[in-house]
């Protein structure tokens, strides 16, 4: 149709051979294969050049319409594929959202304003089977699981947990407290069973110790609370203690230090994404941000989830 395009707009076969690099017979060829599929005369001559039949005139047009839309499929294309445009759906827990997600998305938009990110929030549930099929480009998670073949984990930063403590707790005036000093005391619980509690329990466990635990509250704003009031310690992740209760002190952990690895999981066979790999570097650039200590000082996003 584009050759026939090129006859009706040069007004002959020699013409529009020598527009579109063919030979006059290789451009008869075509038409006439054309005819013969439209079932109708296509061209009629006029002196020594042709002119269009109402069929002709007819295809032409849905030639032009054609070319226009290859034209800008061509380009969407290379915009896509050059991570100009596209569709990222991400999967996050919440304490990530505040201090990773969102500065990683407002850099990928300014750098590439054509890309749409879809943002879900899961918690508690497992994020790595939408990864798996499919229904997410990417997932950040929590430690080092195991999601199976076909997952590739990206470790983005540790995120230490800190003690969290009465204001006149006997350990309130040191600038540190190793976990050792913890072991007798009560515990208020801050997670859900999963890799973030794990972190905890393993981190005691090399300290020669399994926590009490009085409270359980797997909430950070909640386990603050309790805490404030004098019923027990805590231990919560920096990402998620944005908002500090002014009753409580907060001291880093040391002799172990317990702390969780956070990942951005995608699927290992998923074709390359410009724009995923741009939104992967804004986290990593995040999370370096996270790591100089700047995410303790963030408010939260969402302080009413656990993660």
């Amino acid at each position: 149709m584009q050759v026939l395009r090129s006859v009706v707009a040069c007004g002959s076969v020699t013409a529009a051979a020598a527009r579109l690099g063919y030979t006059p017979s290789a451009v008869s060829q075509q038409v006439a294969a054309l005819e013969k599929e439209a079932g109708a005369e296509l061209l009629e001559r006029v002196g020594r050049g042709v002119r269009p039949t109402a069929a002709g005139l007819l295809l032409t047009e849905y030639a032009d319409t054609i070319g226009r839309q290859v034209a800008e499929a061509e380009t969407a294309l290379a915009d896509l594929l050059a991570g100009r445009t596209g569709r990222l759906s991400v999967r996050y827990f919440a304490t990530a959202g505040a201090s990773l997600v969102a500065p990683a998305v407002a850099r990928l938009r300014a750098d590439h304003p054509g890309v749409q990110v879809e943002l879900r929030l899961t918690d508690p549930e497992d994020p790595l089977p939408d990864v798996l099929e499919g229904r997410a480009d990417l997932a950040l998670v929590v430690g080092e699981r195991a999601g199976g073949d076909g997952v590739r984990l990206l470790h983005l930063l540790d995120d230490p947990y800190l003690a969290v403590l009465p204001r006149g707790h006997r350990l309130a005036a040191r600038r540190s407290v190793a976990l050792t000093e913890l072991a007798e005391e009560p515990w208020v619980g801050s997670e859900w069973p999963g890799p973030c509690l794990d972190a905890q329990l393993h981190a005691c466990e090399a300290a020669g110790f399994r926590p009490r635990f009085v409270v359980e509250s797997e909430d950070y704003v909640t386990a603050q609370g309790f805490v404030a009031a004098g019923l027990g310690v805590s231990l919560i992740p920096r990402l998620g203690l944005g908002g500090r209760h002014p009753d409580v002190v907060v001291r880093p952990v040391r002799r172990p230090e317990p702390v969780r690895s956070i990942h951005a999981a995608v699927r290992e066979t998923a074709p390359p994404q410009p724009a995923l790999e741009a939104f992967i570097g804004a986290l990593r650039e995040a999370a370096g941000q996270g790591l100089s200590g700047g995410s303790g000082r963030r408010k939260s996003a969402a302080p009413h989830r656990r993660r």
